[in-house]
């Protein structure tokens, strides 16, 4: 392939010499609208201009964000993901306009209201676009210079915004720092794995954006040349590749931070592990970061990138070398959620440089003889992993709960097992393993997968559902194989066993169509690299305790002041010891009243590590109840049981409880830190145990913590207030309301907060009246009313998403392949929709097997959730009574 500089590009690597003629190519059209984001007194209003710009003859639709000031500063390029526009970028725009950056954002070409047609980051389209927006960048006079012509700017976005990064940076040497996240390095490698066609993400491609006419017509022909022959041609390959930031790899010298989802069967970790390399080989500073989300679902983490991202630029852009950029790198480490008692098993784990994919091997010793396996004609039915587009309900969401959900049909494939592990393995990387192939046929197609198997053999996971595609050419003739498996990070249990499979089919990707039978045999264990380096101990997120002095000594002066003699302090009970809440028979009347009552007999039990909500309408006692909680109200009868200690005013238990009641007070002078400290300093406990900087990881405030309080907004406050009731470090948090007066974006990052907390095996308590989003962060319910239990239970369970299941999918269902859904084993009953399909299934029926049966009768899946939301449930129970 020649990769040498047509014209074009040579200008572009050097626009400092070209000023007056870049400047003249980029003309806006208006003059632009401006509007002032909302702001309270205290924090900085962002103004918001809008503005058409003809790039080239392609308009492009954009949004400068700015604060006031006449100063200058950095400038950030925020670029969208693929089928997305502008808009996406809003609410990070104003977040790192607040934090003193002037903000561009921009939809791509063929997306939002930008014209022309989709080039997948064409060097020259979208690549030479971001060079215009620069040079409209250096005539801002808010935008800070390095020399004319040449601003201070950085570059972030996730899946294509990232790799627009990574090109820009490659082409146009203004731009001084990126933080690409969840991207590709080389498109051909992504879409072409070792030659095979990615069928499903490549069609999600081309119909996300609109439909094969919306792309170049080199792209259009290209997508139906490869999908009518089922595999990549070289001038596809090539194509590819011209538009990959592999292509420019030499030039990307630039502080690089790289996001990657371990989640993700579109753009893999092997893709960030060789732009780490190649950025590092340039000499520029790469930190790397494998967060649990991806493009096939999982938790982004959102908030703490774009805390991390902030940071970054705040070091490389502003020019603060105090400022800390995290660990070199970085893993989250995630075991799913425990179905029994809703636990988020979420920590984090960091090592001082980054380990690669390919270090500290281990051999696994695999047995199994020479086997047979058929490539059916047609390549149908396929085995099954992961279905994209599916997102959060994926099935990759699935596996990480432990639910083996991975279809592989009898006869199709190679199976070779290893003894039980010794010990736990931690594999980080990519296992290998060599396996002789022979074929009936020329052309070969395998596909490896490494599964955990668990003890009784029965229940095997696939890890986030990746498989490895590998062509082989001249397989008649018998080839040795070395199969190099998706990188992954995953912890084999001891007594686990390692399972190889090689496949004939999988759904996602294209198979050969001709029958053929393969023949494969092992030569080599399965190696697996564990990068013992990085360090689990030190990094997972912290096992928080919540405090609530503040409660107890209110509590304490209100016994000094009314002269009450305390009763008697009735004894633990042993058996609740390890139980957050238990509370029996609550009751409290109104003041001066026999018979009304706030709380009535009221019972329910909280387990370590779930996330309850307390739901009811207004009236319904959520708030008395969560007072006599915190010891702050006497309950006229009944009983409530911390850790087995009984609650009373004072009571010493309530040292390990942390309240989050109507937000809190700071001093808007003093920063978020110092507030903090200060509020430490008044307890009159020892700074060593106050824990501040768990706490501040926990509520994810990155370097607004060195600022004024009168500069933060509100979910910012909120956020500092969480951090307070986390100083201490107790075991239960009580939070009421915590999303009053927040917006969209801010409820978000409160969700996140919650959910971090929970992912230590600690417990929260929220109350809200936004059921949508207690549906999404909350493992348990009580609901009430009028002061009475009327349900508690697990979110699934109350909602209903154990029986009925809605099936979206992407073409109606003709009524004999319902009548075969019907048929299915554990299915009661299927009724067509317009959206789909409505199943009801029978006691033990299992929605993973639910899909993979669908996927065999080419029922093409596009969603599948429960059939109620909370909200309806909720209205049912109390009888619309709110």
């Amino acid at each position: 392939m020649d990769l040498r500089l047509p014209a074009w590009r040579a200008l572009l690597r050097r626009p400092r010499r070209l000023l007056p003629a870049a400047a003249a190519v980029v003309v806006l059209v208006g003059t632009g609208t401006w509007t002032a984001v909302a702001a309270t007194d205290d924090t900085p209003a962002v103004h918001r201009a809008d503005k058409v710009m003809a790039v080239d003859g392609v308009r492009l639709d954009t949004s400068f964000f700015t604060t006031a000031g006449t100063g200058r500063r950095p400038a950030v390029l925020l670029a969208h993901g693929f089928g997305g526009s502008k808009d996406d970028m809003r609410a990070e725009a104003e977040d790192l306009a607040r934090d003193g950056y002037a903000v561009l954002t921009w939809s791509a070409r063929g997306f939002g209201r930008s014209t022309g047609k989709i080039g997948l980051n064409d060097s020259k389209g979208e690549v030479a676009d971001v060079s215009r927006l620069i040079d409209w960048l250096a005539e801002q006079p808010q935008v800070q210079l390095d020399k004319p012509g040449d601003p201070r700017v950085g570059m972030a976005g996730g899946s294509y915004g990232g790799a627009i990064s990574l090109l820009a940076a490659g082409h146009d040497d203004r731009v001084d720092a990126i933080a690409p996240s969840i991207t590709y390095w080389n498109l051909a490698d992504a879409l072409f794995p070792d030659g095979v066609f990615k069928k499903l993400w490549a069609g999600v491609f081309f119909n996300t954006g609109g439909g094969c006419a919306r792309f170049q017509p080199e792209l259009c022909a290209m997508y139906d040349r490869v999908a009518e022959a089922g595999k990549p041609d070289a001038a596809a390959v090539r194509l590819l590749e011209e538009r990959s930031p592999s292509a420019v790899a030499s030039r990307i010298k630039v502080p690089t931070l790289l996001f990657q989802g371990q989640t993700d069967s579109l753009f893999t970790l092997s893709q960030s592990d060789a732009a780490a390399k190649a950025v590092k080989a340039n000499g520029a500073p790469v930190d790397v970061d494998w967060i649990a989300g991806g493009h096939d679902g999982g938790d982004l983490e959102t908030a703490r990138v774009e805390a991390r991202v902030t940071s970054w630029f705040d070091r490389y852009l502003k020019g603060d070398k105090a400022t800390d950029t995290g660990p070199a790198f970085r893993i989250t480490r995630t075991g799913g959620v425990d179905s029994t008692n809703g636990t988020a098993q979420l920590r984090g784990a960091t090592a001082d440089s980054y380990p690669g994919l390919t270090g500290d091997r281990r051999n696994i010793a695999l047995k199994g003889g020479t086997q047979r396996v058929q490539n059916p004609a047609g390549a149908s039915p396929p085995g099954v992993s992961a279905l994209p587009g599916l997102g959060g309900g994926g099935l990759a969401q699935l596996s990480s709960l432990g639910v083996g959900v991975s279809v592989d049909f009898p006869g199709q494939y190679a199976r070779f097992d290893s003894a039980p592990v010794a010990d736990n393995v931690q594999i980080t990387g990519t296992p290998t393993a060599t396996v002789h192939l022979t074929s009936t046929s020329d052309d070969a197609v395998l596909f490896g997968k490494v599964y955990d198997v668990g003890p009784d053999g029965t229940q095997q996971v696939l890890p986030s559902q990746l498989v490895a595609p590998v062509r082989v050419t001249g397989a008649k003739a018998g080839k040795d194989v070395t199969v190099t498996l998706p990188a992954i990070d995953h912890e084999v249990q001891k007594g686990h066993r390692l399972r190889l499979v090689l496949a004939s089919t999988d759904l996602g990707y294209a198979s050969p169509t001709a029958p053929a039978t393969y023949t494969v045999s092992l030569k080599s264990p399965l190696s697996v690299p564990t990068a013992p380096q990085v360090d689990t101990a030190a990094a997972p997120l912290p096992a928080w305790v919540w405090w609530l002095p503040l409660a107890g000594a209110l509590a304490a002066l209100a016994l000094l002041l009314t002269g009450r003699r305390r009763t008697a302090t009735r004894p633990p009970a042993p058996e609740l010891a390890e139980v957050p809440l238990q509370i029996t028979d609550l009751s409290k009347r109104y003041a001066r009243s026999t018979d009304r009552y706030a709380v009535r007999e009221l019972s329910f039990r909280v387990e370590q590590g779930q996330v309850l909500g307390l739901l009811g309408p207004n009236g319904a006692g959520k708030t008395t109840t969560l007072r006599m909680l915190m010891g702050l109200i006497k309950p006229d009868g009944g009983e409530i049981r911390v850790f087995g200690h009984a609650i009373r005013p004072g009571a010493p238990v309530l040292s390990r409880v942390g309240a989050f009641v109507e937000g809190a007070g700071f001093l808007p002078h003093l920063s978020g830190r110092e507030n903090l400290e200060l509020y430490w300093q008044a307890t009159g406990r020892p700074p060593e145990d106050a824990h501040l900087e768990e706490a501040l990881e926990i509520a994810g405030l990155g370097d607004a913590l060195a600022r004024a309080v009168r500069t933060y907004s509100q979910g910012m406050r909120q956020r500092l207030a969480i951090a307070q009731a986390m100083l201490g470090l107790p075991d239960l948090l009580i939070l009421d309301e915590p999303t009053n007066g927040l917006d969209p974006p801010q409820i978000r990052e409160m969700r996140e907060v919650m959910i971090r907390y929970a992912a230590a095996g600690r417990t929260v308590i929220v109350s809200s009246h936004l059921l949508a989003e207690v549906e999404q962060s909350c493992t348990h319910l009580v609901v009430m009313d009028r002061g009475r239990l009327i349900q508690a239970g697990p979110v699934a369970e109350i909602v209903g998403s154990g029986d009925t299941l809605l099936v979206g999918t992407g073409t109606p269902v003709e009524e004999p392949v319902v009548e075969k859904v019907a048929a299915l084993p554990g299915v009661a009953t299927v009724t067509r929709t317009d959206d789909g399909l409505l199943v009801r299934m029978e006691p033990g029926g299992s929605a993973p097997h639910l899909v993979a049966e669908l996927v065999r009768l080419d029922v093409q899946v596009a969603s599948v959730g429960p059939h109620r939301r909370l909200e309806d449930a909720f209205l049912t129970l109390i009888g619309g009574s709110a």
